[in-house]
């Protein structure tokens, strides 16, 4: 792990901090918003430490509150997680090794860890940037939702605060700049106009995953320039003949 802190940059570095900052503030509220909501304090601490999925204890934990059923909020937080698949295959390449290292790294996968590792293509940076954030994540996440669940009893509104909207602002902020390519902003614009359209019509998870649809514009935009050059070069073709 130190050769791992060697290898990054001290900009990486920082802005997995800043990452680790803005998520525990969402682990506080986590915490205390489950205690308000009458859970015991230990359930938000175990679920961050087995299930360590910020969207997907969010929606576990609304169901619950809603008088939703144990199976029904699992079943929404492995909805919501479908997402990591994808993920997993991005970093497969990182998590190479014994089977309990992947089995850690492949616990440990978030959309952050993800995030950072995709920065870089050498293949020591990107094993430095998803361990270290990982790690870096796990504990700052666990460590917040402990003190958001003895916090609880003393904060009234949580919603006041609006810890709420550091965890969409920092998957934002991580999204930003692979919007520079113009099919990545078209599969994202037609992904948030589906997600933004489904969520009134269904339940919570379901939106996200439609928004996958957007991919297949990042997907067929690259056959089209393909087959719009053929299709130049086969007029210039004509036009010098």
């Amino acid at each position: 792990m130190r050769s791992m802190w060697r290898t990054l940059d001290r900009g990486t570095l920082r802005d997995i901090a800043l990452v680790c900052l803005a998520n525990s503030l969402v682990a506080v509220s986590f915490g205390a918003i489950a205690v308000t909501g009458g859970l015991p304090a230990w359930v938000p601490i175990v679920m961050s430490i087995v299930v360590f999925a910020g969207g997907a204890q969010f929606a576990a934990l609304g169901i619950a509150m809603a008088g939703g059923g144990a199976v029904a909020a699992v079943a929404a937080g492995l909805l919501l997680n479908a997402r990591l698949l994808p993920f997993g295959f991005a970093v497969a390449d990182i998590l190479k090794g014994r089977w309990w290292s992947r089995l850690i790294g492949a616990h440990l996968t978030t959309d952050e860890s993800v995030a950072f590792a995709l920065r870089h293509r050498e293949p020591a940076l990107r094993r430095a940037s998803f361990w270290i954030c990982a790690v870096a994540m796990f504990v700052s996440w666990n460590i917040a939702v402990a003190l958001g669940t003895f916090a609880g009893g003393f904060v009234g509104d949580t919603a006041a605060f609006g810890l709420d909207a550091a965890f969409p602002a920092v998957l934002l902020a991580l999204a930003l700049p692979a919007l520079n390519d113009r099919g990545t902003r078209e599969a994202a614009l037609i992904g948030a106009v589906v997600a933004v359209a489904a969520t009134p019509l269904l339940p919570a998870g379901l939106p996200v995953l439609l928004a996958l649809i957007g991919l297949v514009a990042a997907v067929r935009r690259p056959a089209l320039l393909e087959a719009e050059t053929a299709e130049g070069a086969v007029g210039a073709g004509r036009k010098v003949i």
